[in-house]
């Protein structure tokens, strides 16, 4: 996944395409900030189960800043945002629809045996592992409160 990022950042740069190079170029520096954390926790450098995270945070930023952009009366920065989203999101796996995610919700409901909303955790964890950068797990916990009420 870095050498993805890399390679494209050099691409971007090697084009004279500003807003790519600054993009990609916050996305490195996102996953050199993990990286200096982890090491000061002692841990590797961020695998790319953490890059995608990294992405995914990202991503979520800037849909929340768009929105208040344009809420504010504010399009051109909104639209800025919104075309790092697309910059971002290219390194990301495709989403899953809302009716992907309520089948694969309703899988780990099944194998967890989750009975409760007590048992949330349980078929988060299996999500987050398997589902990473796939599903938006701000709708999903809806989805799954209202699998197990």
């Amino acid at each position: 996944m870095r050498e993805t990022i890399t390679k494209a950042l050099r691409d971007a740069q090697k084009s004279q395409d500003r807003e790519r190079t600054s993009t990609l170029r916050m996305v490195n520096a996102a996953i050199q900030d993990r990286d200096i954390a982890n090491r000061g926790t002692g841990k590797d450098a961020a695998g790319n189960d953490e890059v995608l995270q990294i992405l995914t945070k990202l991503v979520k930023q800037r849909e929340e800043s768009a929105k208040a952009y344009e809420e504010g009366g504010r399009a051109e920065l909104a639209a800025k945002e919104r075309s790092e989203i697309a910059i971002i999101r290219e390194f990301l796996p495709r989403q899953m629809d809302e009716a992907e995610t309520r089948k694969v919700i309703a899988d780990a409901v099944a194998e967890t045996g989750a009975a409760s909303i007590k048992d949330m955790g349980k078929v988060m964890a299996i999500l987050k592992e398997r589902y990473t950068g796939q599903i938006d797990f701000s709708k999903a916990s809806g989805i799954i409160k209202e699998a197990l009420s």
